[in-house]
């Protein structure tokens, strides 16, 4: 592993600013390391802004989702691990199992609702997983791969 990151936010909307503003920070700190998913300059990358966009529907799908119904002080923890291969995003929460599987396919076009994030998120990053662990939290991993 090349980099690693974590932060720690309440299950709160109000956190989304403090969690991009994180991973800015780490994709500024790291610019060199992430040269394969950047395009060199200082401007906005859009697989950079793509991967944002993943990270805010996965932080915002544990807030209103998973953590629903729980005390804002509930923890969210996300990590960012940063390998020669990939940029790996874990958001974990402390919400009910949950199975991807149950969400209806998203239709490009059509009124739905429910899903869409989730398809989303599979359309930007290469990989997309879900998996319980042993300590009852529910783990979003992300990852985008090197091209």
């Amino acid at each position: 592993m090349l980099q690693n990151n974590h932060l720690r936010v309440k299950s709160d909307l109000h956190s989304l600013n403090q969690v991009l503003q994180w991973f800015d920070r780490f994709c500024f700190q790291n610019k060199c390391k992430l040269s394969w998913l950047t395009d060199g300059s200082d401007r906005p990358n859009l697989a950079l802004e793509e991967l944002k966009l993943a990270l805010v529907e996965g932080f915002t799908n544990a807030v209103r989702h998973a953590h629903k119904g729980l005390p804002p002080e509930t923890p969210i923890e996300i990590e960012l691990n940063l390998w020669d291969e990939c940029l790996e995003i874990r958001i974990w929460d402390r919400g009910e199992p949950f199975d991807p599987s149950t969400l209806p396919e998203y239709k490009p076009g059509t009124a739905q609702e429910g899903g869409v994030g989730w398809f989303l998120m599979r359309r930007i990053a290469d990989e997309v997983l879900y998996k319980r662990s042993q300590d009852g939290r529910n783990c979003l991993i992300l990852i985008k791969h090197k091209v």
